[in-house]
This record gives structure tokens, C-alpha cells and sequence, in this order.
């Protein structure tokens, strides 16, 4: 099955970009970001056996509790174009030292299927992607531009998502620190 891991953002910024995804879906039929709650990925999706699951959660709980609390802003919106429309993640040089920590963790245990990223780390929240048009691209990208949108929250937990057959559901969280 399909896992990933990320910072699943707090219930009320969650309910805030479920209102953009619907916006996209509505107006431009962009169903895939509907999917998953808002998060930052840390690690990309992943092909692992659930039988797995129970030594990647035995590896993670250590991780997470040696971890402290971080704060993470997010401010207006970014893209990349022409396919995707995220909330934007500001520079942090905490979470990208968190995503690397737990990136080498995974790899150095050498028991899961989970691949070095080879792209630079750009966290962002994600509101319309591989279904977003091209063609609507311009018209969905100036209705965020004139939106602004500032919040900062503690990111306190991780989550490992497994994917159903049709959404990613949270299946473990992890809670940071002690």
C-alpha cells in the first residue's frame, strides 16, 4: 500500500484550505487534493507491506519523542506552475532540519522502502494539483493571488498516512517530545 508522512496541519487551518480545495473543485473540477487533510509532506509517498507498519511506528515513536515542538508559518499562496496551487510554507530552517533528521533516520534503518528525495525540500500545503488544468491555470492563480492568508501554528505531531483505495487516511500520529 501507498504510505507518506507529513505535519498534518491543526483542525481549523484544515477547515480553511478544505474551503479553497472545494473553491477548485467547483469551479475547475479539481477533486485529487480532496483526498488527503492539509499537510506538509516530509517524506513522498512510499509502496511499503502494511506488515511493515508496525516496525516503521517502533522506529518513528523514538524519533518523535527525542523532537521538540516548532512553529510553522504559513503565508499566502505560491505555485507551480502551471499544474499546482499551495498555501505557502515560509522559510524554516527547523522544519527543513526536522524533514532531514527524519529522512536520514528512515534511511540509515534500511528496512523501509523509502527513497533519498532527490528534488530541494519546498514545503507547502496544497490546494489543486495534477488535475488542474493548464488551461485553467491562470484563472485559478489569479483568484489566490488577491487572497491573503497568514497563520502560524506549533507543529507538535507527525503522521504516517496510509492511502485506502481512494484517500489518505491518518493511520499513526506521533506526538513531538516528551
Amino acid at each position: 500500500m501507498l504510505h507518506f508522512i507529513a505535519i498534518v496541519t491543526p483542525e481549523e487551518i484544515n477547515r480553511k484550505v478544505l474551503q479553497w480545495k472545494f473553491y477548485m473543485r467547483d469551479q475547475f473540477g479539481c477533486k485529487v487534493a480532496l483526498k488527503s487533510p492539509a499537510h506538509i509532506t516530509l517524506i513522498s509517498p512510499f509502496m511499503m507491506p502494511d506488515n511493515l507498519q508496525p516496525g516503521l511506528q517502533e522506529l518513528l515513536q523514538p524519533f518523535a519523542s527525542r523532537e521538540q515542538h516548532f512553529s510553522i508559518q504559513l503565508k499566502n499562496f505560491a505555485a507551480f506552475k502551471p499544474r499546482v496551487i499551495y498555501v505557502d510554507v515560509l522559510p524554516s530552517p527547523r522544519l527543513t532540519e526536522f524533514k532531514t533528521a527524519l529522512e536520514t533516520t528512515l534511511l540509515q534503518s534500511n528496512r523501509f522502502p523509502v527513497k533519498k528525495e532527490e528534488r530541494p525540500f519546498h514545503p507547502h500545503v496544497t490546494i489543486a494539483n495534477r488535475d488542474l488544468h493548464k488551461k485553467d491555470f491562470p484563472l485559478a492563480w489569479q483568484h489566490f493571488q488577491q487572497i491573503n492568508y497568514e497563520v502560524t501554528f506549533t507543529a507538535n505531531a507527525f503522521a504516517l498516512l496510509r492511502h485506502n483505495g481512494q484517500i489518505w487516511e491518518i493511520i499513526h500520529s506521533f506526538p513531538l517530545g516528551n
